[in-house]
């Protein structure tokens, strides 16, 4: 009877203990999957790209900024072949591939740029408030349409870049005429440069205010090009290609040494 009775009385207190033990394991799996959870990770990019360039290198900065991780191919010497310009017809760089896009691929760098901003939400490069976007918008399609054309005719020449047809760099114009409207390009380039300055930053430290936008990039980018002609960057203009590249860190120093490299070797050849 003793043992019966000895038995009984420590069952009751056995079930609060199991009963604690079961409630602290079903909290701790509760709490488990918390501690385990990640963000999503941003798939990868297929990039086709060209590294002397700085449209090519417009998309590089920024899919690594944007934490991409971009899968590059260097497409030099192969834009014409009949399997790129199969999907391609272009024949341009850069070149993202993506399933979901109506044929598979695009190509410009700053509808690269606007179409991966939209796509993973990235409105730190690129703002949704109408407003702000349409400032990055008109500072891209400013570049795009205004100082990038000077650039082009002032630096193509020594780079080796095919130039434009129709333009006396394409034709058989004599050699000073053909260095008249190179400098040409140079000088007009100060005119649209300022309006960067003055009214698209307008006293922020950049085109998207306190951080790099899309149209940053691609400005920053195109800048590079002028050190093969020596260009005389005014002193606001040095500063914010530094203040870019300190602010996205390795994401513009690798794509960009690529392009310094490049004119280096230019240059080199030049003296030669």
């Amino acid at each position: 009877m003793a043992k019966t009775a000895t038995k009984s009385a420590k069952k009751p207190a056995a079930k609060p203990a199991a009963q604690a033990t079961a409630k602290a394991a079903q909290a701790t799996a509760r709490a488990a999957p918390k501690a385990k959870a990640k963000p999503a990770k941003k798939p990868g990019v297929k990039l086709s790209m060209l590294k002397p360039s700085v449209n090519n290198m417009t998309v590089r900065v920024f899919a690594r900024a944007a934490g991409l991780d971009a899968a590059e191919t260097d497409a030099w010497g192969h834009t014409r072949s009949p399997e790129f310009m199969a999907r391609n017809p272009a024949h341009l760089t850069p070149m993202i591939e993506d399933k979901g896009l109506p044929r598979g691929v695009l190509w410009e760098s700053c509808a690269i740029m606007q179409y991966l901003s939209n796509k993973h939400g990235l409105e730190k490069f690129y703002p949704k408030a109408p407003a702000k976007r349409a400032m990055i918008d008109s500072a891209m399609f400013y570049l795009v349409g205004t100082l990038y054309p000077y650039v082009a005719r002032a630096t193509y020449p020594l780079l080796g870049f095919p130039q434009y047809a129709g333009e006396v760099g394409h034709s058989d114009a004599h050699p000073d005429k053909k260095s008249e409207a190179q400098k040409a390009a140079m000088a007009a380039i100060a005119e649209p440069l300022e309006v960067f300055h003055s009214f698209f930053r307008d006293g922020k430290p950049f085109i998207g205010g306190k951080n790099p936008s899309i149209a940053d990039i691609r400005l920053a980018a195109t800048l590079e090009f002028l050190a093969v002609i020596d260009y005389a960057l005014p002193k606001w203009a040095k500063e914010y290609v530094a203040a870019v590249e300190k602010k996205l860190g390795k994401a513009y120093a690798e794509p960009a040494a690529d392009v310094r490299g490049y004119i280096a070797y230019v240059k080199s050849q030049a003296k030669a």
